[in-house]
């Protein structure tokens, strides 16, 4: 994005540096706060009709509900936010990676009033910086229960996969949270695969061109006309033309002095 590269350096002042441990101190408190009876999550949540009903808070409050889920899977969620986040962030720098979370937030929070009655989740904003690290880092390995290695890119094509089940399969809230994170990977992402795409087509003509041209060069530029013999089945013979046939009729040493000769049409008839 050359447009962003412009204006990033006169924004980069007012990044949020370690966005990701911010997010990831502010779920670990709403768990911790409502496991001890502190906190109703259900009035954090984006329930859209009632943010619009004097509960504004929602719209920002949702992004810090944790997973609904056991303590321990919560624990190891956060620990893979921060690292996949706090790795885009230094590769990108604080601004960029500011302004990737924002638009995921955005699109989200947009697309959610499309179905204001519905609860929209914070859980695939999390899941397009997923899906961003692994597209920046397809080798990166994970150790699924600490023992099995399994490079990051095939996690990313399940990612995928799981998104096209649920947004077949899931309501319409779940869609547009879906579609809200896929359109903010392909905003980053989509001048990149197209180029790579582009690449791979050129690649492939090159290889297929290099293929045809070692094919061409494997044809014999000799046979006999009698036997078949070439110059590539059989390089230590010397192939002659005979000057009494019509045509470039080719032969073998073999053939060269013992063959019929081939007369023109016209030749024949007289």
């Amino acid at each position: 994005m050359s447009w962003f590269n412009k204006i990033e350096r006169r924004l980069e002042p007012f990044a949020i540096h370690n966005l990701t441990l911010y997010l990831v101190i502010g779920q670990t408190f709403v768990y911790l706060s409502a496991m001890f009876g502190l906190l109703d999550v259900s009035r954090l949540v984006l329930w859209p009709v009632l943010a619009i009903h004097g509960e504004p808070w929602r719209l920002l409050t949702f992004i810090f509900i944790p997973p609904n889920s056991s303590w321990l899977f919560i624990a190891f969620a956060l620990y893979l936010f921060y690292l996949f986040g706090s790795s885009l962030e230094q590769y990108w720098g604080a601004l960029r990676y500011n302004f990737f979370v924002l638009t995921g937030y955005a699109l989200t929070v947009g697309l959610s009033f499309l179905t204001p009655e519905q609860v929209a989740t914070n859980l695939f904003i999390g899941g397009s910086v997923f899906l961003a690290f692994a597209y920046l880092n397809p080798d990166f390995v994970m150790y699924i229960f600490f023992i099995l290695p399994v490079k990051i890119k095939w996690l990313g094509l399940l990612a995928w996969l799981g998104y096209a089940w649920s947004f077949f399969t899931g309501d319409w809230s779940e869609r547009f949270s879906i579609i809200a994170a896929v359109g903010n990977f392909l905003i980053f992402f989509a001048h990149d695969i197209a180029l790579s795409l582009k690449q791979g087509r050129r690649r492939m003509q090159s290889q297929a061109g290099s293929f045809s041209r070692q094919n061409d060069a494997k044809e014999p530029r000799h046979t006999c006309h009698i036997c078949g013999k070439t110059d590539i089945s059989h390089p230590d013979l010397d192939f002659r033309y005979c000057s009494k046939c019509a045509g470039d009729q080719c032969y073998c040493p073999e053939h060269l002095r013992a063959h019929e000769h081939v007369l023109n049409p016209h030749d024949a008839k007289s």
